[in-house]
């Protein structure tokens, strides 16, 4: 079994249109491992892979869990057993749809309407696989603290080793590194018009994707994991 240095639990899109599309924006399938031509978008200001260098790594992805390292005394076994567990109690989670968004100087896919039932699963699956996660190195706190975090943030991310989790939590589907106010507006309105046809509608997360961090320093996607209950 290959060895990996971190896990995440995240939302990544089922096999079709919407999920090859968004996987080759990237140049990167999480699922099949392998790197991939990007498309052809015209308009764009900058080429696709300058767009996407930062997130290409991660693969295409809404955060659930985020990425951790493995507290000494947890296997990836054990884990894996208490995701599906998880995922056997729990319901799929069924929202309005996806709208393209600048999220700061950066461009995602964010939920259109309510989002409570996610951020309420994703509380649950945050709380409930904590127990696998080594707590972050001194370097890692203080990377994020560096990013300007409210007092709220400090304290989720002393307690859970992140700081947008609880109440914090917005789900995104990120599809670029940070730009420049011209340039985001300018891949927006390139990206508008190619994505509208495959936003799903309604938006439904069916499954947790249990991903790992490989030697290659790119996270894999693992194993999916039906939310049943």
């Amino acid at each position: 079994m290959e060895k990996y240095s971190r896990y995440a639990v995240y939302y990544a899109p089922p096999q079709g249109e919407f999920a090859a599309f968004t996987a080759s924006w990237l140049g990167w399938d999480a699922q099949a491992a392998e790197a991939v031509a990007h498309p052809d978008v015209s308009g764009l200001p900058l080429p696709v892979t300058d767009i996407t260098a930062t997130p290409r790594k991660y693969g295409f992805h809404g955060t659930i869990k985020p990425p951790f390292r493995l507290v000494d005394g947890s296997t990836r076994e054990a884990l894996e057993a208490d995701l599906a567990a998880l995922a056997a109690e729990l319901k799929p989670v069924i929202c309005d749809g996806l709208k393209l968004s600048r999220l700061g100087s950066f461009l995602a896919l964010t939920i259109d309407g309510d989002t409570g039932p996610l951020a309420e699963m994703a509380g649950k699956i945050v709380r409930d696989l904590d127990h696998h996660r080594a707590a972050p190195s001194e370097a890692e706190l203080a990377r994020r603290k560096a990013a300007g975090l409210s007092a709220r943030q400090e304290e989720l991310l002393s307690f859970w080793g992140y700081p947008y989790v609880m109440d914090q939590f917005k789900f995104h589907l990120t599809l670029s590194g940070r730009l420049s106010g011209e340039d985001a507006i300018q891949v927006e309105q390139a990206l508008a018009p190619v994505l509208a046809p495959m936003l799903p509608t309604p938006f439904v997360v069916s499954d947790l994707c249990l991903f790992g961090e490989a030697e290659d320093g790119r996270f894999h996607l693992l194993h999916r994991y039906a939310l049943s209950g």
